[in-house]
């Protein structure tokens, strides 16, 4: 029985010491000393002496100051984190990939009849992912001051800070760098039309500031991948390249007509051209008006190579 009564005793006082820690614990956070706060010296030191007898209790030091980390690229760091380099290529959204693919797949299989080698497919595959993500890369360069001033491309990393504009270009100059070890794997005349493609993606952001209508440089930018994929099988540029090319121009006009219609009162106010602004009540005939003109060219490229009734 007074073995229980002992134990009971000391499981008491082992609360008592837990409880008094926790509340001087509370009092550390609250005070630097309790000359400070009014708390009596005497029930200071006793509430340390208990809170310093638990060992697995912080001693009741000086609090120290809270430390505030500022993000890297606040410090001007590089930023370059796998998260901020996906956004910035738009990993997650390959919908201008597979817009600038079509055309190009379209050219490989006229220019193969039917059956493009599969080597050079492999390599426009890869090098239109490569060269999507360099052209949205330089895109927000361009436009990263713009880009704060609109709510759907506020928080972009370059707009929102989160990346610094020397690791946005690091990682469009390696994204080059990819681009063309790609195409040197090609023929010399397709390497000799490969710097417009650059030269096009350039301007593109650019185009935005002084053309009334830089849906057409977009459309251009993703047309001569059906140039350069049809050089690359035919080492030529032959007519049908060229419809195509046309035809991928009239079609960004109208798709991207159609996408510019979300920014369009952001683009009034920052000052940038769009097709929307441009047509303005008459966008929706303009939208007509540019796809009908993309597939009557179409219809020439099938007569130009041959295809057969199933095509139209």
């Amino acid at each position: 029985m007074a073995t229980t009564v002992a134990t009971m005793k000391r499981r008491m006082r082992g609360r008592r010491a837990e409880l008094g820690s926790s509340m001087c614990q509370g009092l550390r956070r609250s005070m630097a000393s309790a000359r400070l706060t009014g708390v009596p010296a005497a029930l200071y030191k006793k509430c340390k002496a208990i809170a310093n007898e638990n060992p697995h209790r912080r001693r009741l030091d000086t609090p120290q100051p809270i430390r505030y980390r500022a993000p890297m690229a606040a410090l001007g760091g590089p930023s370059l984190s796998w998260s901020n380099v996906a956004d910035l290529i738009r990993l997650r959204n390959q919908t201008g990939s597979l817009l600038l693919l079509f055309p190009t797949l379209w050219a490989l299989v006229l220019a193969g009849d039917g059956d493009p080698p599969l080597p050079l497919t492999a390599i426009f595959v890869a090098g239109v992912f490569v060269m999507r993500s360099a052209g949205v890369t330089i895109n927000d360069l361009w436009d990263r001051d713009l880009d704060r001033r609109v709510q759907r491309t506020r928080e972009r990393p370059l707009a929102s800070g989160r990346m610094q504009p020397g690791a946005a270009v690091a990682v469009f100059l390696a994204l080059i760098g990819i681009a063309a070890s790609l195409v040197f794997l090609l023929n010399a005349f397709t390497i000799a039309l490969s710097p417009i493609a650059l030269l096009l993606a350039v301007l593109y952001p650019l185009a935005k500031r002084v053309l009334p209508l830089p849906q057409a440089i977009l459309g251009a930018a993703f047309g001569w991948g059906a140039i350069m994929a049809w050089s690359a099988v035919r080492n030529e540029i032959g007519w049908p390249a060229v419809g195509l090319f046309v035809a991928t121009i009239f079609w960004a006009i109208g798709y991207d007509t159609i996408y510019s219609l979300q920014d369009l009162d952001d683009d009034q106010r920052v000052d940038v051209h769009s097709a929307a602004l441009l047509f303005g009540a008459w966008t929706w005939v303009a939208v007509g008006s540019a796809l009908s003109v993309m597939v009557a060219v179409l219809g020439l490229v099938g007569l130009a190579v041959g295809l057969a009734w199933p095509f139209y």
